[in-house]
């Protein structure tokens, strides 16, 4: 009997003791269960976060950090257009510049009255590449044969601008302006650009104000004219009369280039049919540090 006794004492006891293990294995687990939601909670709030929200516009990267995804085209106008400049040029009339028209025999003879000799006020546009110097890139043809250029800022400051370099071949001109708080664009590296590759054209077309359109570089070292050595990017940015001088952007806010021309079917017509051109930066580049290097007061020829 007493054998039967201790038999069933130690059974008892290694039957507690199991459930005592099943007890405390059932606890360990129901630990480590709620770890694992807690870690799996804060490792899902970390994704959320990272995930973009929909209908969420994403920021702006720092300038010379080029987008990804959908370009914020608002953000980029804000950042970039301060240093877009309106150039007004005080030119002579081309009444003025033919001899016989100077005397007025000839004027009254030919019956073309004084007022044909008035000069004429033209307008371009421009972009500031150096504020400290304050550099401002445009087409030569845009101040060509001027009498004196003003440069207007989105600030509402008019400021004159004197000339610092030419280059007629490849038609180029840098002025210079004095004044403080300039904006100003770096210049990218024209000779990345891809086809297709998304840009603003910022200018002041028909004398209107600044205005942007948007457009992608449809072409790369384009031909122009017959026996032109020059290279043009082209793209369907709408670049109009005015529009000249003024900058074409890529997505980070760089110049990739400074619209020159645009092509129309009809010479009679000067509307955009979208197909413009524009010089690349590589080549505004070495004019501008030549600018750099000129001296202050007068114009001087780049090539």
């Amino acid at each position: 009997m007493r054998s039967r006794r201790r038999l069933k004492r130690s059974s008892e006891r290694r039957l507690q003791a199991r459930r005592i293990e099943a007890m405390q294995a059932t606890r360990r687990n129901s630990f480590f269960l709620l770890i694992a939601i807690l870690m799996a909670a804060v490792i899902g709030g970390i994704v959320a976060r990272l995930l973009p929200i929909a209908g969420s516009t994403p920021p702006l990267p720092a300038a010379g950090q080029p987008l990804t995804g959908t370009t914020d085209l608002p953000a980029l106008v804000k950042r970039t257009a301060s240093a877009v400049v309106n150039i007004a040029v005080l030119q002579p009339s081309p009444a003025e510049q033919n001899p016989l028209l100077r005397d007025p025999f000839f004027r009254q003879y030919l019956g073309v009255p004084d007022s044909a000799l008035r000069p004429a006020i033209s307008a371009g546009s421009g972009v500031i590449v150096d504020s400290e110097r304050g550099l401002v890139v445009t087409n030569f043809h845009v101040v060509q044969n001027a009498r004196a250029v003003e440069i207007g800022l989105t600030d509402g400051r008019q400021l004159a601008a004197e000339p610092v370099a030419f280059a007629p071949n490849l038609d180029l001109a840098i002025l210079r302006i004095r004044g403080r708080n300039l904006a100003a664009l770096p210049l990218g590296d024209s000779a990345q650009l891809q086809v297709g590759q998304p840009v603003v054209a910022i200018g002041n077309p028909f004398g209107l104000g600044q205005t942007v359109t948007a457009g992608i570089v449809s072409a790369t070292d384009r031909a122009v004219g017959e026996g032109d050595e020059r290279r043009f990017i082209q793209t369907d940015a709408p670049i109009n009369p005015g529009n000249s001088g003024g900058p074409l952007i890529d997505s980070a806010g760089r110049i990739i280039g400074i619209n020159s021309a645009l092509f129309s079917p009809n010479p009679r017509s000067q509307g955009n049919v979208g197909i413009g051109f524009a010089i690349p930066s590589d080549v505004v580049k070495r004019v501008v540090a030549q600018a750099a290097r000129a001296p202050q007061g007068g114009g001087a020829a780049a090539n």
